[in-house]
């Protein structure tokens, strides 16, 4: 048996021989001939592995976490949704609703306030075109008529009409949210923020508008709200129903984030910052001589200013034409003086003093009357005093430099000269006077101020006339000094009010009227104007008018309401409105 299984191992070795010598004959070679050989086993030696590269997995990225999500209400001021839309790429996001959002960013009201912290408090006003007689709007009217009682505000426009309300989109959305939608019956024109103004002058006096602070400008009337006004100092924003405040509540770390970057000083945004505000009063005439100086040897130097001072005084700068020099040698004043060789006594100084600490414009053509020496002597006081003055100086070169003032941020610059003489009233290179006019020189002074970011204010002792109206080369004149750059130009010459203008960006008043003068014979000369300038953040943005009469041929007071509504019609009228 086992003889048999070792024959048939053989055999079947052989066979497998066979078949791979066959096998290997059958390979192709490079030679032309194929021979078949024997292969050589090879030698015995330990196999040799190359490792095959050990592949390191590439960790998975630790994903972040989300962004935390803030939902902005559509009601928010624009300026504080450009605000909060700017943190989306300091790592915030948008979250599609409020319900899904971490923090959420919304008009503070009765409902959520104590939850809310604050981000902004934004202001606006109530407006009306510039040649409105309404001053003040009482914010029960403002409700009724947002509910659906237009009449409630029919006062507000000249003729009676009932008024439309003009509103920008955003400010539509804000009021909604405190008033609640407004009524279907309440006339509301919604229109883009830039054509505002340009809408209620073409459709006035049936119009009025409730803008944000920081979009107000000279063309529209700024009202005050319950007899509050947001040009004052002292208004208090808790009881100022249009101070609205802009909250975020949710995660308590979301809202201290957002709070360090929207709020890196600790204060809540603003559009209304008294910080950056400046309030600028002019006045015109004021010259202290016969009757008015004859009333103050009599009742006190402080009489003229008796029932005006707090309105002088309640701005940040005063200007006023001191148009007559303070002589040691002054005669007792005459009220019934014929000729008009003017000068004041140096105790009359104290008048002005009281008035705080103002800029004296000096184009006055009654100031060289009583010489040199009075007018050296002049200069000296409102040096002692610290006093700033412009239009003149001790000689024609200080006379010719503008007075530079900034205040609260705001660059304003004072130029004023007298084109009418009398000629030795004009400073030359050796003697103090008025600034004589050079047209050419204060164009090219005024377009200079304004190129470096300073807002010219030019004055002017023009031709005296006894017209509401202007003269045709006053206008040209005084559109010039506009047209240069000037954002403001004034006439402090006029003893009769005259007309105003907007003229290409500027506001033009052609003559404000006295303020100090004894001229009691016409109501034209008793009238005055007494204008209120507000700049903000190097704009001026708003300009108020103060009316007074004067009485007693020494002492202006505030116009009771119908004198003062009769005095607008008439110069509004003359104004071409």
């Amino acid at each position: 048996m086992r003889l048999h299984w070792i024959r048939r191992q053989w055999v079947a070795g052989s066979a497998l021989v066979l078949l791979l010598t066959a096998c290997m004959s059958a390979l192709p070679t490079n030679s032309t001939t194929t021979a078949v050989t024997t292969p050589t086993p090879p030698a015995t030696r330990p196999a040799t592995i190359t490792p095959r590269p050990t592949h390191t997995p590439t960790p998975s990225a630790t994903p972040l976490p989300p962004a935390p999500g803030l939902w902005l209400s559509p009601a928010v001021p624009v300026y504080v949704q450009v605000a909060v839309e700017s943190l989306f790429n300091k790592g915030f996001s948008s979250a599609p609703t409020a319900s899904l959002a971490a923090a959420r960013i919304e008009l503070a009201t009765a409902r959520n306030q104590s939850q809310m912290t604050e981000l902004a408090t934004w202001v606006y006003v109530p407006v009306v075109p510039f040649p409105t007689f309404a001053d003040d709007i009482a914010w029960t009217d403002v409700q009724r008529f947002w509910a659906g009682r237009p009449d409630a505000l029919k006062g507000l426009t000249n003729d009676g009409s009932t008024p439309t309300l003009f509103l920008a989109p955003d400010t539509l959305a804000s009021l909604s949210v405190i008033l609640g939608a407004p009524s279907a019956a309440t006339p509301i024109q919604v229109l883009p923020a830039g054509d505002l103004v340009e809408r209620a002058w073409a459709t006035r006096p049936s119009a009025w508008a409730i803008v944000p602070f920081d979009a107000l400008e000279p063309r529209w009337k700024a009202l005050s709200l319950d007899g509050r006004s947001v040009f004052s100092r002292t208004l208090d924003l808790a009881k100022y129903p249009l101070a609205i405040s802009v909250g975020i509540e949710g995660d308590a770390q979301v809202t201290r984030q957002v709070q360090e970057v929207l709020n890196p000083q600790g204060r809540p945004l603003t559009n209304r910052d008294p910080a950056q505000m400046t309030v600028l009063t002019m006045t015109g005439v004021t010259a202290l001589v016969r009757a008015t100086a004859w009333k103050m040897e009599q009742y006190g130097v402080l009489y003229p200013s008796a029932k005006v001072r707090d309105l002088l005084r309640e701005g940040d700068l005063l200007h006023i034409s001191n148009e007559v020099s303070f002589a040691k040698d002054c005669p007792f004043p005459n009220p019934s003086q014929e000729d008009t060789r003017f000068c004041s006594s140096p105790r009359y100084f104290d008048l002005l003093r009281d008035l705080g600490n103002p800029i004296i414009e000096l184009t006055g053509n009654h100031w060289l009357d009583w010489g040199v020496p009075a007018a050296q002597h002049t200069l000296d006081l409102y040096h002692q005093a610290g006093w700033s003055y412009f239009g003149g100086g001790r000689n024609l070169a200080e006379a010719r430099q503008a007075l530079s003032i900034t205040h609260n941020g705001n660059n304003l610059a004072f130029l004023g000269c007298n084109p009418v003489g009398p000629a030795y009233d004009w400073a030359t290179d050796d003697s103090p006077g008025a600034t004589p006019c050079d047209l050419d020189a204060m164009h090219s002074q005024v377009r200079g101020l304004r190129d470096v970011g300073t807002l010219p204010i030019v004055t002017w002792q023009y031709v005296e006339t006894y017209s509401y109206t202007p003269l045709p080369q006053q206008v040209a004149d005084f559109r010039a000094m506009a047209d240069a750059g000037a954002v403001i130009v004034s006439g402090s010459q006029a003893h009769q009010p005259q007309t105003f203008e907007f003229y290409h960006g500027s506001f033009i008043h052609y003559g404000l009227g006295n303020l100090f003068f004894d001229q009691m014979d016409d109501l034209g000369t008793r009238q005055e104007f007494v204008d209120r300038h507000v700049f903000y953040q190097g704009r001026h943005i708003s300009t108020q008018l103060l009316t007074f009469l004067l009485e007693d041929y020494a002492q202006p007071r505030p116009m009771t309401p119908s004198e003062r509504r009769q005095f607008l019609q008439t110069i509004f009228s003359a104004s071409g409105w």
